[in-house]
């Protein structure tokens, strides 16, 4: 198993018919960001891989979030700017949010 973090702009990651972020949404702004490439190793056009000091995570868009599982703090902090970008949040499996504080993007808000 593992424990998941969702980037979405869900108001709860687990809400259906809730806005979401689009493939071509998210494709769009991969595009622009270095850091996310395809993943070499799943071709699939919703795989891909963030690269950050070494560190390098699995991401994939499924239903209209982007997941990872098990992330690195390194890759949190990421999401959460990427958040900032497309208007979404970053959202755990048990709904918090992180980022809730703007000077600290590890900064967990529980509800």
């Amino acid at each position: 198993m593992g424990y998941d973090i969702h980037l979405t702009r869900r108001e709860h990651w687990f809400d259906e018919n809730e806005p979401e972020i689009s493939l071509q949404q998210w494709l769009e702004y991969v595009a622009t960001d270095s850091e996310i490439q395809p993943d070499p190793e799943n071709p699939d056009p919703e795989n891909f891989v963030v690269t950050l000091d070494g560190v390098v995570w699995p991401l994939w868009w499924d239903r209209g979030e982007v997941t990872t599982k098990n992330p690195h703090e390194r890759v949190i902090i990421k999401l959460v700017k990427v958040a900032q970008v497309l208007k979404a949040r970053v959202l755990g499996d048990d709904d918090e949010i992180y980022g809730s504080d703007p000077g600290n993007p590890l900064s967990v808000e529980r509800r």
